[in-house]
């Protein structure tokens, strides 16, 4: 295995960021929606998955396919990065038909490891092209936005900041939170560093540390210390809002999107069929169940993540996926943590 996508997976899977919170402390699921999709025919035989997305998260979905199609389905679930190092570790002889990756840099690096096979062309085209493999090895199933939240009492929406270099300025020193451990951060500097390049993305993040950034474990603290008036803005993903929100219509805080910058950058959860499936056709089929709009609006509803098939409308109360403005990175490319981790190093914020 080569060192880089041993190390990504590795590295990922030791950081317990952000990304296993979205899977292991979500709402609870139910029952996705009860009318199953009409054009699905059922296939029998046998799948085997390897999914980062929890049990409690993506169990009724799997549930519902088995019984729609007559096809048994054996789960392996797990940290994404962790079941991603066990399929390279396992090479020829892994029983992983399918992987269900919690983020684009897990499925990129088996992508590049070689151990993935191309998706038919009819059902990429159901996602739009930013958020799947441009090799068409891999396709987003459901996506999430950075967003800068801010203390609706703290903060004049005239003051909000259009790109994430002016949370460097001196209005906002010792103001912002982030959480330079969580993995979702570390994606987001990634997608810096795609972007601007390494030297840009240094510059931004030793900018930040000496502008007194606030320094939070994930997500949800930097979210709660917004709602205290502790910060003014955090550096969160679109998802973790609602919740509050949910449990208090009052809780005073919103979302802000920056314009064509990383700081609004869209991640995806996807799947990817393994080489050595010895059941492509189930594994075909169930991505096909996956991006059905039943099943779409089912993440829409449950995690406030965004529905990626065309068509599905989003989580209510939230900026509609087309109207971000996102920056154009090949999610694929996502893979380099280990390069991230350096760079955070060498800005002595990790």
């Amino acid at each position: 295995m080569k060192r880089r996508k041993f190390f990504f997976l590795v590295g990922l899977a030791a950081i317990s960021g952000s990304l296993a919170i979205a899977c292991n402390n979500g709402p609870t699921a139910t029952d996705p929606a009860a009318e199953s999709p009409a054009t699905l025919v059922a296939t029998g035989g046998e799948l085997n998955i390897y999914s980062g997305r929890n049990e409690q998260l993506i169990g009724p979905l799997l549930e519902r396919y088995e019984a729609e199609t007559g096809t048994k389905i054996n789960v392996r679930y797990g940290d994404t990065a962790e079941l991603a190092a066990a399929i390279l570790e396992e090479g020829q002889n892994s029983p992983a038909d399918v992987f269900f990756g919690q983020d684009a840099g897990a499925l990129g690096a088996l992508q590049r490891a070689n151990r993935t096979k191309s998706i038919p062309e009819e059902i990429l085209n159901k996602v739009d092209s930013r958020f799947r493999s441009p090799e068409g090895q891999w396709i987003g199933i459901s996506g999430r936005a950075r967003v800068i939240d801010y203390n609706t009492e703290l903060v004049n929406e005239n003051e909000l900041p259009n790109s994430i270099w002016e949370l460097t300025e001196e209005k906002w020193r010792g103001r912002v939170g982030w959480a330079p451990t969580n993995g979702s951060f570390q994606a987001f500097v990634t997608a810096l560093r795609l972007v601007e390049g390494d030297d840009r993305a240094l510059e931004w993040l030793e900018a930040m540390r000496d502008n007194d950034a606030q320094v939070y474990s994930n997500n949800t603290t930097i979210v709660e210390a917004l709602g205290r008036g502790e910060i003014a803005l955090g550096l969160v993903n679109n998802y973790y809002l609602p919740r509050f929100q949910e449990e208090d219509p009052n809780f005073p805080v919103a979302h802000h999107y920056t314009q064509n910058d990383p700081g609004s950058m869209i991640n995806v959860a996807g799947v990817a069929i393994i080489d050595t499936t010895e059941h492509e056709e189930q594994a075909i089929s169930l991505i096909e169940y996956l991006l059905t709009p039943e099943s779409q609006q089912y993440f829409a509803q449950e995690t406030n993540e965004y529905p990626l098939a065309t068509g599905v409308p989003g989580p209510d109360e939230q900026v509609p996926l087309e109207q971000i403005n996102a920056p154009d990175i090949d999610l694929s490319n996502l893979d380099d943590l280990e390069g991230t981790l350096n760079l955070l190093q060498q800005a002595g914020v990790l």
